[in-house]
């Protein structure tokens, strides 16, 4: 994607903001066509397709019209999105008796590798594996590679340091090798 049309994107979205803030309808529609899609499927991931991941992402849109106006800074609406979509299905999942805890090893890995490169995988066998990992694992994965957001992102997402974000993008990229070397197996 050129700059000129990234940069146009941007600035479209921070217009869109700004009508919903004072408001205006038409720009809610905006807003719920080009993330809802989106949105679903990472509370799909986090949740699995019960049913649950469309009834909060339901609470995630109340929200979302509720609090609009508190939105301060309106390129930050992609992450501010993510950030209570995640809030939502942790809570979620602490209801339903499912934590999210990660080991301590996990946590401050400040030199883990950066991405390396991975050949194109069968979907269907990527999905599988990923309903398998931890759902904290299955979160960092999620937003980085299908819903594309950056380290810096995904911290503000799901509320720790970009050192710790490295860290779990690194284990949980083992864990779903493992998982999917796992089905190799069993086939």
């Amino acid at each position: 994607m050129s700059n000129n049309h990234r940069l146009r994107d941007e600035l479209s979205e921070h217009l869109v903001v700004l009508r919903c803030q004072v408001g205006e309808e038409a720009a809610f529609e905006m807003l719920f066509e080009r993330y809802n899609c989106r949105l679903l499927y990472y509370l799909r991931r986090m949740l699995g397709t019960s049913g649950q991941a469309e009834d909060v992402l339901q609470t995630v849109w109340l929200k979302v019209v509720r609090k609009i106006g508190t939105l301060e800074e309106p390129r930050a609406l992609r992450t501010w999105l993510y950030r209570i979509a995640h809030n939502e299905a942790v809570q979620q999942l602490r209801k339903a008796g499912r934590e999210i805890a990660l080991d301590e090893s996990e946590e401050d890995l400040e030199a883990a590798p950066e991405e390396e490169d991975t050949s194109p995988l069968d979907t269907a066998r990527v999905h599988a594996a990923l309903d398998e990992i931890s759902p904290a694992h299955r979160a960092v994965l999620t937003l980085r590679f299908m819903n594309d957001l950056s380290y810096t992102e995904i911290a503000k997402v799901v509320g720790c340091s970009v050192g710790t974000i490295r860290s779990r993008i690194y284990y949980a990229k083992r864990a779903l090798r493992k998982q999917m070397e796992e089905g190799e197996d069993e086939r």
